[in-house]
């Protein structure tokens, strides 16, 4: 594939609705931030979207902060995904950051990783989460450039690359940190739905913002169910960039 045609390929997401709001997919190379509070379903997009490569035969590394292998295969076991498949056959890999091990994190993310991830060939990452990435460095500076090291990294690899992050509870449209929003290409915003009277009845899934493509502007809802997460896709509108 030509640098041309890197730049306009379209990456699936695997995720029915998603897609269709995309116009084919992530871009190719995108580092896309997917902030959202607990339980809306963060982990979950970043596995299906790995899967959704595995099933192309497409390498995908899961840069994990949170869950050792056999949490997060458990995780993906429960919505029937060939997980175990995956990981046998070499298309998924999943790579343990310890946060408990403060200074060897730091210094593998802002040195080594890149060739890392190029050595594993890998064309899908997922980080969860970098807000447990930024909780390693004690100041602002440190948390940017560890941001900005990992982001680099994984351009470095030439994958296109999901990082999760929680969303700041009190203003739940951005993420914790308030860096991450800018190393990245794009944003997916998952968080809840309220009625009339301010209390949760669903989930709703926005696009803050993709670079070089257009996308549907819209909140949808989606829902996460035994296959996984579904979004609802109707009425979408592809006028913006």
């Amino acid at each position: 594939m030509s640098a041309s045609e890197r730049a306009s390929a379209k990456v699936p997401t695997g995720v029915a609705g998603l897609d269709e709001m995309l116009g084919g997919g992530f871009p190719h190379g995108h580092v896309v931030l997917v902030t959202g509070l607990p339980g809306t379903g963060k982990t979950c997009l970043g596995l299906q979207f790995l899967l959704a490569g595995a099933a192309a035969g497409e390498k995908g590394v899961f840069l994990s902060l949170e869950e050792d292998l056999p949490q997060l295969l458990d995780s993906a076991r429960q919505f029937r995904w060939p997980v175990d498949a995956a990981v046998e056959q070499g298309t998924l890999k999943v790579v343990r950051l310890d946060p408990r091990e403060t200074r060897q994190s730091l210094h593998r993310v802002q040195g080594e990783l890149g060739k890392e991830l190029s050595g594993l060939g890998a064309q899908r990452i997922v980080v969860d989460s970098v807000s447990l990435l930024n909780m390693l460095s004690d100041d602002e500076p440190s948390r940017r450039s560890t941001l900005f090291s990992l982001a680099g990294a994984c351009r470095q690899a030439g994958a296109t690359t999901l990082l999760t992050a929680e969303a700041d509870p009190l203003h739940p449209e951005v993420s914790r940190d308030g860096l991450s929003e800018y190393v990245s290409d794009g944003v997916l915003l998952l968080g809840y739905s309220t009625g009339p009277d301010g209390h949760r009845v669903g989930l709703a899934l926005r696009i803050l913002k993709m670079r070089r493509t257009a996308h549907a502007r819209t909140v949808q809802p989606y829902s996460i169910g035994p296959t996984g997460i579904t979004v609802d896709a109707k009425a979408v509108d592809f006028g913006g960039a």
